[in-house]
């Protein structure tokens, strides 16, 4: 495991740019709004606490899909990005059809850290309104984050500082 980056930008109306890297490598897609993919990522992190050792989630480049596949095994997380090239084709194709782009283990109290952090840095930023406008078409995910928050904090010992200045 290295270290962990996780951004989310948005970057016009309707777009953002979500980068992850490990040290060794990196991977940027430039997300569309046409699903509500900031709320995506906080509820498939937040699902890492729950029973289900693997979830899933995608976001859609317009046209192309970029997939998100979490493995829980134990603290870490084997994190597999997939993209497709056609989201309209490839929603419910078997990940081992699209192309590995990126892959790495992380802890998962670094990944939900991360992830949590530029949630907040997004809220920051924008604030809710300012997301909602450039985002168009869903609100900020305040809920999504606050329970990101709540189990990071209840179930990881992490040693980070914590922003817990949440709406």
């Amino acid at each position: 495991m290295t270290d962990l980056e996780f951004s989310w930008g948005l970057s016009g109306s309707g777009w953002a740019t979500c980068h992850i890297a490990d040290g060794a490598s990196e991977h940027k897609s430039f997300v569309s709004y046409c699903t509500n993919a900031l709320a995506d990522v906080l509820h498939g992190v937040a699902a890492l606490y729950g029973p289900g050792t693997i979830h899933r989630f995608s976001f859609d480049l317009e046209p192309a899909e970029v997939r998100w596949v979490l493995r829980r095994q134990g603290p870490n997380v084997d994190i597999s990005i997939y993209r497709f090239p056609d989201m309209s084709a490839s929603f419910d194709a078997n990940d081992a059809d699209g192309t590995l782009v990126w892959s790495s283990r992380q802890d998962r109290s670094a990944l939900s850290h991360a992830v949590m952090e530029a949630a907040q840095s997004v809220l920051r930023i924008h604030g809710e309104e300012g997301y909602r406008a450039k985002w168009v078409q869903h609100p900020f995910p305040v809920a999504a984050l606050q329970d990101l928050c709540r189990l990071h904090l209840r179930d990881d010992e992490c040693d980070a500082q914590h922003d817990l200045s949440l709406p």
